[in-house]
């Protein structure tokens, strides 16, 4: 079975700070673990766990979040937790796609697209920015990616006309859904300072090797594997492609040391090879 799709955050020694920041700003933040290495959570009933990388991999507007919230008051408040010591990129305001929009950068790094009750949106969705090398690749991607996961649909698509301040045909907007959870994905042609990189990826958790072979080895096709499950597409998107005995390996402290030097070896995960690691 292929679990939920997750977001993972790399931060450096800092994933303990900014949970508790999101934990004290957010309404719908809520705990699930912590290590040192790793802080787990759900906001708005979408996981996402913070990672102790370390340096190297700063986060980037190429990756953000839309947050849909339907209180002015709350979205103010949001607003101005997210901006202190952070960055506006669009000012909050009103635009002819929302009565209420803003767009910044937590004092973390991470992108929010904050917007007043938008009926086609979902409460909270991961955006990708598809620009650079990746400009007129949208529509390809998205149907790629919907091409490996189950329970997927495009729910809205817009693109630009003739006129508008972007490439004719380019996506402007989309929102589609992989293994029922919500993305957004649009692109541009202007030049941006940013691109894709480690410092968010999408962690995908399944149940057995062929599950692993079939999203490693289509993710990866034009792309490059990493080390311990990581891969970037050929986007340059990076994803994790998880086994579930990982976690019940990992939380047992008589298995842990052994998994954690198995998985730490490979580049795709081979459940047997963990499993046997351990015996």
């Amino acid at each position: 079975m292929i679990h939920e799709i997750a977001t993972c955050l790399w931060f450096d020694k800092n994933a303990k700070e900014a949970a508790d920041f999101y934990q004290s700003t957010f309404s719908g933040f809520e705990p699930l673990s912590e290590n040192p290495m790793a802080v787990n959570y759900r906001l708005f009933d979408r996981r996402f766990m913070h990672l102790n990388g370390g340096p190297g991999y700063p986060i980037n507007p190429s990756i953000s979040f839309f947050l849909n919230l339907e209180d002015e008051e709350e979205i103010n408040r949001v607003w101005a937790k997210l901006t202190e010591n952070g960055t506006v990129l669009m000012d909050l305001n009103t635009y002819p796609w929302s009565p209420l929009y803003g767009w910044c950068a937590d004092q973390f790094g991470v992108n929010w697209q904050i917007m007043k009750n938008h009926e086609s949106h979902a409460k909270l969705s991961p955006n990708l920015m598809f620009n650079g090398v990746n400009n007129g690749k949208a529509n390809e991607a998205i149907d790629f990616y919907m091409s490996l996961f189950p329970n997927s649909e495009i729910r809205h698509k817009a693109l630009y006309e003739k006129g508008e301040h972007d490439t004719e045909g380019n996506v402007k907007y989309s929102q589609f859904t992989l293994n029922g959870k919500p993305f957004h994905l649009m692109e541009s042609s202007m030049e941006h300072q940013h691109n894709f990189n480690e410092g968010v990826s999408m962690m995908v958790t399944v149940d057995t090797q062929e599950e692993i072979d079939h999203l490693w080895d289509n993710l990866v096709a034009e792309g490059s594997p990493g080390r311990c499950g990581w891969l970037k597409d050929k986007y340059g998107v990076s994803w994790q492609i998880v086994p579930s005995v990982l976690g019940k390996l990992m939380s047992n402290p008589e298995t842990a040391p052994e998994a954690t030097y198995a998985f730490l070896q490979m580049s795709k995960f081979v459940i047997a090879e963990l499993e046997a690691a351990v015996k």
